[in-house]
């Protein structure tokens, strides 16, 4: 007979529509401690602990090791739902609940290894590929640095960017993702910055490791629509090429942001009174009509791009799910959309902070901290209007995309 732990844990017949209700249940939580979040400068463990409780990193995990293996379209929902409680939680919680999709790719061997003797083992991530993969017998020699290793403090595992090397001397021929469990790398406390000031994103060194081949995904492997891990993984979600799917983690915690933002702007302005230049009247500032315009906007803007994400990942799923293969032209519209919702949320905060007033200087004010959030979390490579914009123009003037990735 399972315990409540492990009833809970386990999706059962848990619905889509009931994991964002479970998180939305979470949400008045994380914002009462979004600021010792920031104080301790990670994801807090019971906020964790919840979301294992709760299933919710289940939701695209593969079915073989107790996931839902639900949609990128279902897990955008629950992901922008936890962040818009707390933005460095919720960046935290939505890489490493697709991160769970993401080693569904990998070979069944490395699946395995990670889930295993523990189901919920979680991942974090650093893609830029800073480190050297050199062949050696039936495996590689790891060395390297990575940044920006958000979680980094509270994941078992890491996925880190490579550069693969055939042998030693020859410059690398490819680029992929090496697997790397927590008692092979050591982690350099650096995280000091402006905002998602509680994903702990530090530095992780990685010295003379190896490790087996089938902890290795190459790029081409992870596109391909046929990656190792649909060998045992059948459900079209392991078929989505890698690219075109990774950055809504981002994109999904971003849109969440941007909803917390609002909530938290609305809660304060519906019932705030400011007194008047003439004979110190009092006034109710939501009669203001510049409010009113800015929240409009805000909310429209808001509003615009989560549908926008939603009806593009709808439209991966179906495709997939048909035994179809998403074209060229497809992916980098998709990327585009994913770069225009970012601004359109970054703009609607932006109208939100800088109608706060005097509040918003408080360092625990929570639009001040969405806004410092979600900029920092819009300056992220994949979110990127100028680089995106371009490889979306070119697409549409008939030209090739380039290099960037789609």
């Amino acid at each position: 007979m399972q315990s409540s732990a492990e009833a809970a844990t386990s999706p059962g017949d848990v619905s889509p529509e009931t994991l964002v209700e479970r998180a939305r249940a979470i949400v008045p939580d994380l914002r009462e401690r979004q600021a010792i979040t920031e104080e301790a400068g990670h994801a807090l463990p019971a906020a964790i602990e919840t979301f294992l409780k709760a299933g919710l990193y289940r939701v695209v995990q593969p079915k073989k090791f107790g996931g839902c293996e639900y949609g990128i379209d279902d897990f955008i929902r629950v992901a922008m739902t936890v962040a818009s409680g707390c933005g460095s939680t919720g960046w935290v919680f939505s890489t490493r609940a697709q991160h769970q999709w993401q080693i569904g790719l990998f070979a069944p061997e490395a699946q395995e290894e990670v889930w295993g003797n523990d189901p919920m083992a979680l991942a974090a991530s650093s893609y830029a590929p800073t480190g050297v993969a050199l062949a050696e017998g039936d495996g590689y020699r790891l060395n390297g640095k990575w940044s920006f290793c958000s979680g980094v403090e509270v994941a078992q595992w890491m996925l880190l960017g490579v550069r693969i090397a055939p042998a030693e001397g020859v410059e690398p021929t490819q680029v992929g993702f090496a697997l790397i469990p927590k008692c092979d790398y050591r982690i350099e406390k650096n995280w000091d910055v402006l905002g998602l000031v509680g994903t702990g994103s530090h530095d992780l060194v990685i010295e003379d490791v190896f490790v087996p081949a089938h902890r290795i995904l190459t790029h081409e492997q992870a596109q391909s629509g046929n990656p190792p891990g649909a060998e045992i993984n059948k459900n079209g979600l392991f078929r989505i090429p890698f690219f075109a799917a990774i950055s809504y983690c981002l994109c999904a915690a971003i849109l969440g942001m941007a909803r917390g933002a609002l909530e938290d702007y609305l809660k304060g302005m519906r019932d705030r009174v400011t007194r008047g230049a003439a004979m110190g009247a009092a006034k109710n500032v939501a009669e203001f009509q510049s409010i009113q315009l800015r929240i409009a906007e805000a909310s429209l803007s808001i509003n615009a791009a989560e549908t926008l994400v939603l009806r593009d990942t709808g439209e991966i799923m179906d495709i997939v799910n048909a035994g179809q293969e998403l074209t060229v032209a497809q992916c980098v519209r998709n990327k585009g959309n994913i770069a225009f919702a970012v601004k359109l949320c970054v703009q609607a905060v932006d109208l939100l902070f800088e109608s706060v007033g005097g509040q918003g200087l408080h360092s625990q004010n929570r639009v001040q901290r969405a806004w410092r959030d979600i900029h920092a979390a819009s300056k992220h490579i994949s979110m990127n209007w100028d680089a995106v914009a371009t490889l979306y123009g070119r697409s549409q003037l008939g030209l090739p995309p380039g290099p960037a990735q789609y």
